[in-house]
């Protein structure tokens, strides 16, 4: 499995979000598993990368958090939490969408 965090310097959750990246992977059993970022400098490269906004997860190429039609650039991301709109999934999130993807 090849997990990255799309993101772009100037977006403030991108080094938390692949901490908790980091802890989802631990807590789904998948310790060994390495956490790849990928700094995303112009819109081509956004939308080359298919970034929705920073940070943007993905899994084997897949957002994490597919959602309609994508807005592709540097932006911030806005994902929907249990908690109300945040700049990144939480912990419960991430455990459920890399379960649904078929993780143990």
């Amino acid at each position: 499995m090849q997990v990255s965090v799309l993101y772009f310097a100037r977006c403030p959750n991108w080094r938390e979000a692949g901490r908790r990246v980091r802890t989802a992977l631990d807590r789904t059993g998948h310790p060994d598993t390495a956490v790849t970022f990928v700094p995303v400098e112009t819109d081509a490269e956004a939308a080359a990368l298919g970034l929705r906004g920073s940070p943007t997860i993905t899994v084997d190429g897949e957002d994490l958090f597919p959602a309609g039609p994508p807005p592709i650039g540097l932006s911030c991301r806005i994902y929907s939490t249990s908690h109300g709109p945040a700049g990144m999934p939480d912990h419960a999130d991430l455990i459920a969408a890399l379960r649904e993807r078929g993780t143990p």
